[in-house]
């Protein structure tokens, strides 16, 4: 208490909680217990090491679990920052205002509490949101706008929860000049599956390959939590929930429209390929074609602008293997030649082609190699038309047409056989877009700045061989089994046609019934009768 100091004791106090953050948050920080009221803050020893670095590094990516006081330090940090640093403007982000406006709270109600003497600042502007000290440190609460504090020279940006921020990565692009000056930043959030800004900085700085410096706080580093507590904890969390919520596990942790563990599997079966060839070495081949074996080609072409790939796949048709895969800029015509050499490598198998935009002009250039197995279809209808009638029909054109009704469809399709692991996935690059292919307000699709051709060129592959070759199937196993049925049979088909097969001679009442009937040819009328 300030009665029991001396002033050379409560300058000497003063300055010692200036040069160090962990002794004046232990000392005389207090924070709101949801049951005991205003308490003092004692620091755990994964508490002080994450003030440390805070304090040695000018950027912080922190990926934790929940419940571990974590934001409630860093809003500590803040206060003490503000509390004996002159002019520090200070910026939180989260995408929920609330969030945001919570941590400012929070270092507001430290400051407020703070014993007189130690608070050598006093609160001089005072909103709901934001507040300034005498000494000009500000803070304020933001939500994650695409002009949020780019105006400002900040001292410190803190971004909560900031794996659940969409479009982060334009905001950084635009944020990252305000700390120009010596600004910090602190970005802390649990996971929310891969790919986005958060994953991203936090995968590089585990690299060091960026400025950050990660930090990994998992639900044990409390010191008071075992085993026991864990599985009481989890006994009614999806795996999901867990993933994200305790155990800071990227890959499990998001809303992929491919359930995590079938990514699991699938990062298990991922290889490098045999060969990659072609002049840009685009082109990854597993297995080169087999005698007897049956192949379908499924292409996705770019709509030309630079931004999208133009890619294909080529399934084993009797494994569901996809055993070669293209994915490359390249213009239309020549693309067009890679999968009409592509296809005649695999036996000249059917190749199907999404036809929006400029897809049409790649199925023209095949038509123009003569390619001879193109997948055809009715638009209305999606029913598939063999090429030698399509070409002669009015209502069928060459490709899929993905659209509205379509692309359900056929995300769905692939969808399920993945999950009912029909088919097997080699290739890297289709495992790095299914991880990063999430369900955005209902509707599946590519993280913002990621892409999707190579799941969607996968996608009209498993529809057409559930469709056109299974149909196929079943149709020449009808035949078969008819046509059997006929070689079986014992029985002779009668005919009344001399020289063919089961012709039968008339009998004699036959014949003599046909001669009264020549007879009555003679008296006409009595037939007219």
């Amino acid at each position: 208490m300030s009665f029991q100091l001396t002033k050379k004791q409560i300058t000497k106090e003063v300055i010692k909680c200036g040069k160090d953050p962990s002794y004046f948050i232990n000392n005389y920080a207090k924070i709101s217990h949801p049951l005991k009221g205003l308490i003092p803050f004692k620091l755990y020893d994964y508490q002080e090491e994450l003030i440390t670095d805070y304090e040695d590094y000018r950027f912080n990516v922190i990926l934790k679990a929940r419940q571990l006081g974590i934001s409630t330090i860093t809003a500590a940090y803040v206060a003490w920052l503000m509390m004996f640093h002159r002019d520090k403007n200070i910026l939180v982000m989260a995408t929920k205002y609330n969030t945001a406006a919570n941590l400012v709270k929070k270092v507001k109600s430290i400051v407020k509490n703070l014993p007189d003497w130690v608070r050598i600042s006093e609160v001089s502007i005072d909103n709901r949101n934001s507040f300034e000290l005498t000494n000009g440190s500000q803070i304020k609460a933001s939500t994650t706008s695409s002009d949020a504090g780019r105006s400002e020279a900040l001292s410190l940006l803190v971004i909560d929860e900031a794996a659940h921020v969409e479009g982060l990565d334009e905001l950084w692009t635009g944020l990252y000049p305000t700390l120009s000056t010596g600004g910090r930043c602190i970005a802390l959030s649990t996971p929310n599956g891969v790919g986005n800004w958060f994953h991203k900085t936090y995968a590089e700085a585990d690299q060091g390959s960026n400025d950050f410096h990660p930090t990994e706080l998992m639900w044990d580093a409390h010191p008071d939590r075992d085993q026991a507590w864990f599985e009481k904890e989890t006994r009614n969390m999806s795996r999901r929930q867990i993933a994200q919520e305790l155990q800071c596990n990227f890959n499990t942790s998001g809303e992929t429209v491919i359930h995590a563990d079938d990514i699991a599997r699938i990062n298990g079966t991922a290889i490098e390929p045999k060969y990659k060839v072609g002049f840009d070495r685009n082109f990854w081949i597993w297995e080169n074609h087999q005698p007897g074996a049956s192949y379908l080609l499924s292409a996705d072409v770019a709509r030309g602008d630079g931004k999208d790939y133009s890619v294909f796949q080529v399934f084993k048709l009797d494994t569901m293997e996809i055993v070669g895969e293209y994915q490359g800029k390249v213009t239309p015509d020549i693309f067009a030649n890679i999968v009409s050499d592509a296809g005649k490598e695999y036996g000249n198998c059917m190749i199907v082609v999404e036809n929006n935009t400029v897809g049409f002009s790649v199925l023209e250039k095949l038509k123009e190699l003569e390619y001879p197995n193109i997948y055809y279809s009715i638009k209305s209808t999606h029913e598939f038309v063999e090429q030698a009638t399509a070409e002669y029909s009015n209502t069928a054109v060459p490709g899929f047409t993905t659209s509205s009704k379509t692309r359900p469809m056929i995300i769905a399709k692939m969808e399920e056989f993945v999950r009912n692991k029909v088919v097997t996935i080699y290739s890297s690059r289709l495992l790095n877009e299914l991880k990063t292919f999430v369900w955005v307000n209902g509707r599946p699709q590519a993280m913002r700045s990621y892409h999707d051709d190579l799941i969607m060129s996968f996608a009209i592959g498993c529809w057409v061989r559930d469709t056109v070759f299974m149909e196929s199937q079943k149709d020449l196993q009808y035949k078969k089994a008819m046509i059997n049925s006929m070689y079986r049979s014992d029985k002779t088909i009668s005919t009344a046609i001399p020289g063919m097969s089961g012709y039968r001679k008339p009998s004699q009442d036959a014949e003599k019934a046909k001669q009264e009937v020549d007879k009555l040819k003679n008296f006409i009328w009595v037939l007219k009768g």
